[in-house]
């Protein structure tokens, strides 16, 4: 009996775990640019909240099987942007809803254009280049990652 080296698909689980850790760090990347800007500060400190990890990992999951299902009837990139950046509004505005609820909501914009707090249209241009960027990088590279393990065979 001899022993064959097995590659296979990382499962959803931890496409979960790194999608979360990838939407994680983003937000952190994002608010400390932002707030070193807006304090004019070069601290570069950033923020965000446990919640955010799950909030961006389904998030992520959801737009991996619409970018599948889109890219397959052949919808151009500038429209499957439009259409993961309403997914992102309406992920954004119903977690954040929940989350309101308990008092536990980690965000509340007061832009100009925001409904109750919970989405803001000013964020439109960095949600529809962070959409891009998870289906063109974020989720190719996830789903090229392959673990191997050794089977017996006779």
């Amino acid at each position: 009996m001899t022993e064959k080296k097995q590659f296979l698909k990382i499962s959803n689980l931890v496409k979960f775990y790194l999608y979360g850790l990838q939407g994680i760090f983003m937000e952190v990347i994002y608010t400390s640019i932002y707030d070193s800007i807006a304090l004019k500060s070069w601290r570069l400190t950033g923020v965000s909240s446990v919640w955010a990890f799950f909030i961006y990992a389904t998030s992520h999951l959801a737009i991996e099987v619409m970018s599948r299902h889109l890219i397959k009837k052949k919808i151009p990139i500038a429209i499957r942007g439009v259409i993961y950046v309403i997914w992102t509004y309406f992920w954004e505005f119903s977690t954040g809803f929940l989350l309101k609820q308990f008092d536990a909501c980690p965000w509340n914009y007061d832009f100009v254009y925001n409904f109750m707090g919970i989405i803001t249209l000013e964020y439109a241009p960095m949600w529809y280049i962070a959409c891009l960027f998870a289906e063109l990088i974020t989720i190719p590279c996830v789903n090229d990652i392959y673990y191997s393990k050794f089977v017996k065979v006779e």
